[in-house]
């Protein structure tokens, strides 16, 4: 059996010698002496290296389409069952529920000014009207569906007019 430089089986493989040795480090090569190589024992062991690597990255390409793809057929699932939401649906939501505060808070002034100018400054009786006033708001916004049905429908009705 006659043994070959790296330099040669760089030539056969249309490799540069730097290369062949890092193919001996990485041990898709073997020397049978130091720097000699069975030139037909490398052309082989590195075809070998070549269509497995190739074959291994596709496998691993498409196990992880795969993977991507049930990943995605969950999230539609979960999205049709309604365990999991668009994030547009959850903005537009957490949007009329602003919208439902600020409209209960805007009203308040209209509201109890009449009925706070008859307590003639009785510091105790305004309080008292306030906060009745504020938690009758928050108590009608404490239902988020019933607070962004509101919302809706006054919207809604904008949109029409």
């Amino acid at each position: 059996m006659k043994l070959y430089t790296s330099k040669v089986v760089a030539q056969w493989l249309g490799l540069t010698e730097r290369r062949i040795r890092q193919l001996r480090d990485e041990g898709v090569l073997a020397e049978d002496r130091p720097g000699l190589y069975d030139l037909q024992a490398a052309v082989l062991r590195y075809i070998k290296y070549l269509g497995g690597a190739g074959k291994e990255s596709l496998q691993t390409e498409r196990m992880k389409l795969t993977a991507e793809k049930r990943k995605a057929a969950e999230m539609d699932n979960e999205l049709r069952r309604g365990e999991i939401h668009n994030t547009a649906d959850i903005e537009q939501g957490i949007k009329t529920l602003c919208l439902n505060i600020r409209s209960r808070m805007l009203v308040l002034p209209a509201k109890l000014s009449p009925a706070l100018a008859t307590k003639g400054g009785d510091q105790a009786a305004i309080f008292d009207e306030l906060k009745s006033a504020i938690d009758e708001a928050l108590e009608g916004l404490a239902d988020v569906n019933v607070s962004l049905a509101s919302v809706e429908a006054g919207m809604n009705e904008e949109q029409n007019d």
